[in-house]
């Protein structure tokens, strides 16, 4: 509904130039309304349109800025437990991925599903990621109003991650804890899908 209200004076501003254009052309008779008020109205419109249009794609860009600032903030709010994850199924001699991409590439969660899928966690990882639960899950749950801000659905899913991190803080057995990493890791899954 707003990219509507943004675009309406345009449309007016647009179609008012267009008919005095055509009433312009179209009128054969000389007069001084013709000759010089209307061209003036016709170049006055034209700005309008233009400046409106300038004005709506900074407004918009703006906007597009702010909304990857709030999705990056709550996405790197996952960056630590996420890289505990990573760091848990890394192969000998491999190096760790990057915070930039834990935070920004999609594709990871993907990735650390399918290792979490095909391997089991060893009890030091185990630990690091519970421990890390504990220190995050106030800030995640504190983030939920930033997520409000980026859509509805985008708050359901941030609410179903901090229920995963609470659920991964009180897992008691290592079928629990990789049971609701996982489920962590699908609803990170279903966030970043929605974009922002």
């Amino acid at each position: 509904m707003n990219k509507y209200l943004l675009y309406a004076p345009m449309a007016i501003f647009g179609l008012a130039g267009l008919m005095l254009y055509i009433y312009f052309i179209g009128e054969s008779n000389e007069s001084a309304f013709r000759e010089n008020l209307v061209p003036e109205l016709i170049g006055f419109c034209l700005e309008g349109f233009f400046w409106i249009g300038l004005l709506s794609y900074v407004q918009k860009t703006k906007e597009h800025d702010r909304r990857k600032e709030l999705w990056l903030s709550l996405r790197g709010s996952l960056r630590s437990f996420l890289s505990y994850l990573d760091i848990a199924f890394l192969e000998n001699n491999a190096e760790p991925i990057s915070s930039a991409a834990l935070e920004q590439n999609p594709e990871i969660i993907d990735s650390l599903l399918k290792k979490l899928e095909g391997n089991e966690l060893d009890l030091e990882s185990m630990v690091l990621l519970k421990k890390t639960s504990i220190n995050s899950i106030l800030l995640i749950r504190d983030l939920v109003p930033v997520a409000a801000q980026l859509s509805a659905a985008h708050m359901s899913w941030w609410i179903a991650i901090s229920d995963s991190m609470r659920r991964i803080k009180d897992s008691s057995s290592r079928e629990k804890l990789e049971k609701h990493t996982m489920l962590l890791l699908k609803n990170i899954q279903e966030f970043d899908y929605l974009k922002y």
